[in-house]
Formats: structure tokens, sequence, C-alpha cells
């Protein structure tokens, strides 16, 4: 790293093959949307001798040509893979997408890669989402580096976004996050701007120029030692006080010269570690060039700097029911360990799955067992099933180019495996294991849809679960209480995206309706009613009389019924009937069709007919004498509170909270959680949050998140309870 300068670039064309962990690299790259993370993915093909002067792959297509849908939406929507070969290294490139609806796809990489390429732009600056992801990133120790893009910029500042950076993923000691070049630029031009033409290596002390569009070596001139050495210096400073040789420090400080061999091995082992952070440069190569500017640098820093799969630790396994199964971390002689990481359809193909090897070979005609268990409350029933592996694969773009295995610690294609779904485990058919799921972010934005036709009504369960297969971060309900079917997303965008795959993909049209609430009735006060059901038409007759007291109860009681029918008013047999038209006339509504709840009925007295009552006679007088003294006194519609917790930065707590407030929340306290976070606990009917997850997003710029749940119904105000009992009576 940094004195390199030879170059060994893949094959354009062939599959890449990694025979053993340690030739194998997984790296993700993580930024918000428009920071240039596919812009460096084909940079680093182009410099890897994937692609060609072009930018294109040997039999046409680029490595960006992924989804349609991400070409009509201009941005990228999903996890994707680029292999790259650099000094007999295979480096397996996740791009992931940048915008915040798409995190589960950024998660699905993380859980995926070794290491971390955090790509920032020097004219937009880090986000608060990308400060976030870092904080993930360091709660599990994953190595990290970060890469300055678009330098062509007029605005660029490589000095000043590299202080930002280090104030923001510094924490506590900024001196783990610096440069290991410094840019090069040209003279000055007609419009003032300072194009960046080159870099300095501050160990090597080398000027690599990239002007030619071929990156060139020489050495520094007189009058650029000075700042070189400043920067030099501060960077030796940070390897060595990162160093696992305690006694660097004061031979350093002590004035002895540390050989650059020295200092590139203690950086190297600093950065697998995740204790320190190096910043580069990088730039897309000029029309025509062979390499853009910092990209040699970059494949350097990867190969030499980032972990091999063997450091990278095993997620916790277990067998299927639940013991926990200790395996060495990436044995490919072991048993089979891997993980569908994504899912895709393709239409040629059918179903192909990207796979992590944690464990074991897999090879093509294999018989797996798959396994999915713990995301049942998102449409994802647990399963078990054993499955035969198609054929084996490395993607580029739109083609998928064969390979004969995948050893542990890479990544592979899978075809033809019908069942599995992002999130499953792979393992041997006779020693099935399952591995500990990722954190998945909670769907908290509600679209509820219906078929746009009867074709459609047919082929509409069958593309929601091919859906919600290929993407963990969707949840399916079918809503009991309303009738609907909604898919819970992360944003508008994601939810854009849902619609427009069943559409493109499955053939199913689907039209958006008004998400609807499970609202309660309930009694205000003690009714009493009577329900006189008496007909006589020739033949047997319906003859049922029944008197009845409603009292209200608690939340959470239900439905209680009570006889205390004295003298045989009422027949026994009839009594249980009266019960039946009560609970079905109580799951209709009594005001607005809502389901009455908490209530005890006591049947008090009534008549019958010795020839003419019947037990549907009675069940509809039950129902009558509800209807009866549900009009006689107020019924008070019953809305579902959801209890949320917020976890905002400090900067926007006051702004949160008072549109907490503007939407009938409590707020039940606050609590500090770490630096500059805080999180805010409130009650908050869930009429007035069904787009909170879009409105938050924007209130905080990205930076806050919050959970929700379940935590009672409570009468809702009046003037709203008489607002839908008037548009309930408008639609009966």
């Amino acid at each position: 790293m940094g004195d390199k300068t030879q170059t060994h670039p893949g094959a354009a064309g062939r599959a890449l093959e990694a025979d053993q962990p340690a030739s194998v690299r997984n790296v993700v790259l993580v930024g918000h949307s428009g920071s240039g993370k596919t812009t460096l993915v084909e940079a680093l093909a182009l410099s890897a001798g994937a692609v060609n002067r072009a930018g294109r792959v040997e039999d046409g297509g680029t490595v960006s040509d992924y989804d349609e849908i991400e070409h009509r939406q201009q941005r990228s929507v999903q996890l994707s893979l680029v292999p790259v070969e650099w000094d007999g290294i295979k480096i397996n490139v996740l791009d992931t997408p940048g915008y915040a609806d798409f995190v589960g796809e950024l998660r699905a990489g993380l859980r995926a890669a070794d290491a971390a390429l955090f790509v920032v732009s020097a004219s937009d600056g880090v986000d608060g989402s990308t400060r976030m992801v870092w904080e993930e990133c360091a709660a599990v120790g994953m190595p990290r580096a970060i890469v300055i893009t678009h330098l062509e910029s007029a605005r660029a500042d490589f000095e000043e976004m590299t202080r930002r950076c280090a104030e923001a993923f510094g924490g506590d000691d900024p001196d783990a996050v610096l440069p290991l070049y410094l840019p090069l630029r040209a003279s000055e031009g007609p419009d003032g701007h300072t194009p960046v033409t080159g870099l300095v290596g501050l160990l090597s002390q080398k000027l690599f120029d990239y002007s030619s569009g071929e990156r060139k070596e020489s050495e520094p001139g007189a009058d650029q030692l000075p700042d070189i050495q400043e920067a030099r210096n501060r960077l030796i400073e940070g390897i060595i006080a990162e160093s696992e040789d305690e006694t660097l420090m004061d031979r350093y400080l002590g004035g002895e010269q540390v050989d650059v061999k020295t200092l590139i091995e203690d950086l190297e082992r600093a950065v697998a570690r995740g204790a320190f952070f190096p910043v580069l440069a990088a730039a897309p190569a000029a029309e025509g060039a062979r390499q853009g500017l910092g990209t040699v640098e970059l494949l350097e820093l990867v190969t030499g700097g980032f972990p091999t799969p063997f450091e990278h630790p095993l997620p916790g396994v277990s067998t299927l029911d639940g013991k926990p199964r200790e395996l060495k971390a990436c044995d490919t002689g072991g048993p089979l360990v891997a993980e569908v990481v994504k899912t895709a359809s393709d239409p040629y193909v059918g179903r192909v799955s990207l796979v992590r090897v944690f464990s074991g070979t897999l090879r093509p005609d294999q018989t797996v067992h798959v396994s999915g268990h713990g995301l049942a409350d998102r449409g994802h029933e647990d399963h078990d099933v054993d499955e035969k592996v198609g054929a084996l694969a490395m993607p580029f773009g739109k083609q998928q180019r064969p390979v004969t295995h995948a050893v542990a610690g890479d990544l592979v294609c899978v075809a033809k495996l019908g069942r599995a779904e992002t999130g499953d485990t792979l393992s041997a058919k006779d020693d099935p294991l399952l591995m500990e799921p990722w954190r998945m972010p909670d769907p908290l934005l509600p679209l509820a849809i219906q078929a746009h036709s009867k074709a459609d009504e047919d082929k509409l369960s069958q593309g929601l679960s091919r859906l919600v297969a290929e993407d963990p971060t969707m949840r399916l309900e079918q809503n009991q209480d309303t009738h609907q079917v909604v898919l819970w997303c992360l944003g508008e965008a994601h939810a854009d995206v849902a619609l427009e795959r069943l559409r493109s993909r499955y053939g199913v049209q689907v039209d958006v309706v008004p998400h609807r609430v499970s609202l309660r009735e309930t009694f205000a006060h003690k009714a009493s009613g009577r329900g006189r059901h008496v007909k006589q038409s020739g033949g047997h007759g319906q003859y049922a009389i029944c008197e009845i007291e409603v009292e209200p109860l608690p939340g959470g009681s239900g439905i209680e019924f009570v006889d205390k029918v004295v003298g045989g008013a009422v027949p026994r047999q009839f009594i249980p009937s009266v019960e039946k038209g009560i609970r079905a006339q109580a799951a209709k509504g009594v005001a607005a069709g809502y389901p009455l709840v908490d209530v005890r009925v006591t049947l008090l007295d009534g008549k019958a007919h010795s020839v003419d009552s019947s037990d549907a006679a009675f069940q509809t007088a039950g129902a009558l004498a509800l209807r009866e003294a549900a009009a006689d006194t107020r019924i008070h519609l019953l809305e579902p509170v959801a209890e949320v917790s917020v976890l905002v930065g400090d900067d926007y707590v006051g702004a949160v909270m008072s549109d907490l407030s503007s939407r009938r929340g409590r707020v039940l306290g606050t609590e500090q959680v770490g630096s500059g976070r805080t999180l805010i606990r409130a009650e908050v009917p869930e009429f007035e949050i069904g787009r909170y997850a879009v409105d938050l997003r924007s209130l905080s710029h990205g930076t806050a998140r919050f959970d929700r749940s379940y935590a009672r119904h409570e009468p809702m105000p009046p003037q709203i309870a008489e607002r839908i009992r008037e548009q309930a009576g408008d639609n009966a």
C-alpha cells in the first residue's frame, strides 16, 4: 500500500473463482445517494481490467446494468455484486443503494462483506444516515476506509472534507482518520478551478500522475516536500499510535527513523482490526483512459489492508432445535453453512439467490437443506426443505458467468432454489443448521392495495409471496379487521418499487387504496334493550323476545355474556342462541360498523312460544336487543394507540416533540442515548402516524428512526368520531 506501482488486472470476460479464502476480499460500498458509489465500482472494474476502456464488459453491457426499475428511477434500489481481480486476489465489490428506503439492501451488503468503503462526496459531505451506518460498523468492529469522490467539482476541497470526516467518524480519536494520499493539482485553469490530476503518496513520498490516463510515478519537487512532510509526520504518528509494538512510539519520538515497510505492515494490521481508517481520493477515468484517479491505490488498500474472510467472525449457528453449534471460521472442509443475502427473479433463469458461503464448499447439483426461521411476522413462514442447487455463477452486470464451486468466504449466485428466500440458511441435507438472522429494519409505512381486475386478483397472492420472499424488509399483512391487504414498506420509494415489481415482474396490476385503521366501539354508559322478533306468515312462525342490559367494562375485557333469566322465561336451549346473536352483532358493530368490545351483556328476561320459537329467532332477537340498547346511549369509537420510541439527534429533539404533540401524542419521557442522541418515548394515535416514517425522515434530515408497538384502544375525540360516523353513514 503506497509503494506498489505494478498492476495485475483481471482478465475481462472470464468468471473469477477463488480456491482458498485467503485469496478473497469482500468489500461493501456505503454512502448516500449521489455520492458516486456506482461510478466508483465502474472505475475499479476498469482499472482491474474487468471492462474495456469504453466501460463495457466483453459481450456488451456495463457493470451497472442491473435492473430496469433502477434505470427508470435513476437511482440504485438493490444490492449488486461486481467481482474483480487484483494481484491474484478476487475482490467481491458490493454496491449498495444510498437511499434510506433501501437500507435493507445495505444491511444485506454489510452481512456479506468483511470490510466497508465509505464513499463521501467532496461537494456534499457526510449525511446523518451515513454516520448511523458507520456506528453500526463500529459496533461489530468492521474494518472501514473512506473514499472522497467528486474532486472534479469546483467546490471540492479534499483537505476540508478529510477534516469533516475525522469529526464525523473519528469520535474521541480524530487522528484515527487520516489521508494516505494528498491530491496533486494541475495549474489553475481559466475558470479559476485547479483540477486534480494525481496523488502524492505520504508513506512512499512518490507522486502518482493520472493525467495521461495511466498511472505514472515520479519524485516530488523540492517545493512540494514541506507540505508532504507535515502531513506525513501526522500520518506516521497516527499509525504508530495504533501499532501493536508498544515500543515503537517511544523510539519514534526519540528520533529513530521507522522504515516504510514497518509502517505499511502496522497500517494494514490497524485497518484490518478496525482501529485506523485511512482516507483516499478517487475519480472516474477520463474518456479513453484506462485508469481512474486513485483506483490503483484503492485496489492496493483492499487487497493489502482489508481482512481475509478468515478474520470475519462467524454469525451464530445452531441446529434446527436451537442448540448452539461451534464451527471453525471459514473452514473449506467443514460442514456447509451459507446464507442467502439477496433474492432476485430472472425472466429466463427464474429465481437467483446471491449466497455468502461461511463454511464448507458449495458445488453445482448439490442437494442442500434450506432453513428459514424467525421472520414469520413479515410474511416469511418458517420452512425447512431440501433442494437441489442449480448452476453456480458470478454476476457481472446482466451476465452470469458459470463457476465450478464457491469456497468458504466467497460469494456466488445460485440458480433454481425455488423455496429459498432472503435470509435463509443453506446447509448439508444430513446436517441441517440455522444461522442467526441479521437485524432487519422495521417497515413502518402502510400501503393498502387491491387487485385492479379479476385477472389480477387471481395472480395477486402468488405475486405478493414472491415479492416478500425477495425483500425481508417488506411485511405482508392480511388485516382481519379491515379486510385489507397491506404491504408495510420502509418509505415511499420502497413502496413505488414494490408496485413496479408487481406490475413488471409478476404481471399484477394493483390499485392503492386509503389505509384503514382498526377501530372499535364500546358503550359509554349502562343501557337496556329489548329484542322482539315475532312473525307469522303461515305454517311455523318466528317468535323470540329477550331483554338485556349492557354495561361498559375496562379496556381489553372483550365481550362478556351473563345469564340471569329466572323461571324459564327463555328456555335453556335458546340462551346460547341469544348469546350467539349478540356476539354476531357485536362483531358487525352497533354505530359505525366497527367491532363492539369491552362490554358485559346480561340477559334478564324474555318470552318464548312452544311452537314458533327457534334458534334462529332468538339469534335475531339478541342482535335486535343489542342494537336497541346502543340506540339509547352514547357509543364511544375507540382508536388504537401506539407506543412510539424516536431516536433522534439532539439538534432535532424540539422539532420532533412539537410534531408529536401536533399529532395528539403524549410524550412520556426522554433519555440521553450515547453522545448527541436522545430517545423520546410517546403514545400517539395510529390515525396520526400512518405517514410518520416519511415525515420523520424529512423533519430530521434522515437522522432519526423510530419504533412503534400497539399499546391499547382508547376513545377518540368526539369531533373526530362524529366525522367517521358520518363517513360510515355515507358509505352505507
